[in-house]
């Protein structure tokens, strides 16, 4: 029986674990296979770059992979909550101090009204793809069908890494906090492993319990983490007015004569940073298959919760530049000190708590997102199809959020994790550009209706998008002062977007809900996304490119391969029409 076809061989794989849960493809059944299977490498690669898999496939023949359907339990309030939980955490806490002392001084309000138009935007483009392919896999799902499988495969590899160290930064910040709320040093909580090196010696056994209670939770139920987040983010917006309130009352408008010290350059950089503070929402996407009536509840939950967590960034930026002068502000625990050094020391409890919460939904959710985008990789086989299993009595992904959330744990408990901050923003706007040009290929792109002509002028066009957009980064990232640069690359990304909307006409028109303003919206959000990570440093683009060399490493002796023999299976059940298009037919 093919891997889409038939309960008998989905079974068969679920009930222990041996070589046909993780490895039963064609490829692995020998190791003359296996030689064999390295030796097509290019051809299977250029086959998998040039195919694109289809709305239907994913939606049907990917999802049947997982033995039970997962209950459709959210609504729009859930998913609300949600984006709010996963997104109001440790950034805003920890983040908003150093930048605002550092790099942006009271201008760090733009730097955040920057961040979280970049992310606006990319919600509205998430939130297409949410509403018309409503399945677990997120990203990688809509990158499948419009980008291919490879392209997906190197989007999710990078997501993975983005989940696993945001969530192991965030567990250690909760034991920092959660010290500060007992009146102690953080690492008074953590043990001290002196043989190790510095940023690996603190061992933080608090954030390995509170990641087990997470995965508990995340286990159990998906309706009752949701029914948890909600209440606790209740509780959290109450801190949230609170701070704002008590700010407000106590601040002193002469800590503003100074708004931008640093100038544009040190908002932009400051904006690339807290980017940071907006992770997380792509976690609500993955839910789109528990969602009840995702035409409806998608848009509203995804941009309804953006909009919040905008706001209340804004507002709790601008008053902790109103307490206390830039150059007076702690990076470590901004808010806390402030409130201290206007004469309300007993405040920085409720500041505690409050940050406690936050990081615990913040947990919460990417728990709950990260699991479902390991099943619908593990779905297609690039990962074992073990990871997709669905519990049939919890209707979650009981294997995938185990084994994502030990991984984060080892993090969690050996690292400090300091250097990566900017690892995960580069990530992070890499996937989100991703999904906006993705965007534009579904609206402008469709195999046997697009005609060669318009083929050409969309390619056209999208490639000066793309390169007049990477021009305007590099030249903001190794020109200190000069101008002349953004009057060529600045017009061109304009000439370029009006003429694919004056010139080629759309292939496709969302059935229930689309972005406004296309090609506007989703071209401003590639630009936005690439001009931001001008503005990250060197070092860890360096990181970026030696964590995308070990996926493809791990793509080209493993998942390339099973996800051939899936593919080829599955299309000679079902005939090759019916399971995946060629990208450039």
């Amino acid at each position: 029986m093919g891997e889409y076809g038939g309960d008998e061989g989905v079974r068969r794989r679920g009930c222990s674990c041996t070589k046909e849960n993780f490895l039963p493809e064609e490829s692995f059944r020998s190791w003359g296979n296996y030689a064999r299977a390295l030796k097509e490498t290019p051809r299977r690669l250029k086959d998998r770059v040039l195919t694109r898999s289809l709305d239907q496939t994913e939606l049907v023949d990917v999802k049947a992979q997982s033995q039970h359907e997962m209950k459709k339990t959210l609504n729009w309030w859930d998913l609300m909550w949600f984006g709010i939980g996963a997104v109001i955490g440790a950034g805003i806490f920890v983040l908003t101090g150093l930048e605002a002392r550092e790099h942006a001084g009271p201008a760090v309000v733009l730097s955040y009204v920057v961040s979280g138009i970049s992310a606006l935007l990319s919600v509205f483009c998430y939130t297409e793809f949410a509403v018309e392919i409503p399945v677990a896999g997120g990203s990688f799902a809509y990158l499948r069908v419009e980008l291919g499988d490879f392209m997906a495969f190197i989007a999710a590899g990078n997501i993975l890494l983005e989940y696993v160290i945001g969530g192991a930064a965030v567990a250690r910040s909760w034991t920092s906090y959660f010290a500060t709320l007992l009146n102690h040093q953080p690492n008074d909580f953590r043990i001290v492993a002196h043989s190790f090196s510095p940023n690996y010696r603190y061992l933080d056994p608090i954030a390995i319990v509170v990641l087990a209670i997470i995965c508990v939770m995340a286990v159990m139920s998906t309706k009752g983490s949701s029914r948890f987040n909600y209440i606790a983010s209740i509780f959290h917006i109450a801190v949230i007015i609170f701070i704002i309130i008590g700010g407000f009352i106590k601040a002193d408008t002469k800590n503003y004569s100074d708004f931008a010290p640093f100038g544009v350059r040190g908002i932009f950089q400051a904006s690339a940073v807290l980017f940071f503070a907006y992770v997380g929402f792509d976690a609500v996407s993955t839910m789109a298959e528990e969602t009840k009536n995702p035409g409806r509840d998608i848009p509203i939950g995804l941009v309804g919760s953006m909009v919040i967590t905008t706001l209340a960034y804004c507002l709790l930026a601008v008053t902790l530049c109103l307490m206390q002068p830039y150059t007076d502000i702690d990076k470590d625990a901004p808010f806390s000190v402030a409130f201290e050094a206007v004469g309300w020391g007993w405040a920085k409890y409720i500041v505690a708590a409050g940050a406690l919460k936050g990081m615990t939904t913040v947990l919460l959710v990417s728990a709950v997102g990260q699991a479902r985008y390991l099943t619908h990789i593990a779905r297609t086989h690039m990962l074992p199809p073990w990871l997709a299993i669905v519990n049939e009595k919890t209707g979650t992904p009981v294997n995938a959020t185990v084994v994502m959330l030990a991984a984060t744990a080892v993090f969690a408990f050996f690292s400090s994790l300091d250097i990566l901050s900017n690892l995960l923003s580069i990530s992070t706007l890499f996937i989100f550009m991703l999904v906006a040009l993705g965007l534009l290929v579904r609206r402008y792109y469709v195999s046997g209706v697009t005609t060669t002509a318009n083929r050409i002028k969309f390619i056209v066009f999208l490639a000066l998008i793309l390169v007049s957009s990477i021009a305007t980064s590099l030249y903001w990232a190794i020109s200190t002062n000069g101008w002349i640069g953004y009057t060529v690359t600045g017009p061109i990304w304009l000439l370029s977007t009006i003429g694919l909307w004056l010139f080629v006409p759309q292939a496709r028109e969302p059935k229930l809900w689309g972005v406004p303003l296309v090609p506007w919206l989703p071209s401003l959000s590639i630009a936005i996304n690439i001009f931001l990570l001008g503005s990250i440093d060197r070092a860890s683009f360096e990181r970026f490119g030696l964590w995308t060399l070990v996926i493809l490493v791990y793509y080209f002796l493993f998942g390339l391969h099973a996800s051939y023999d899936t593919a080829k299976e599955a299309s000679s059940a079902k005939q090759m029409k019916n399971v995946e298009e060629g990208a450039l037919n």
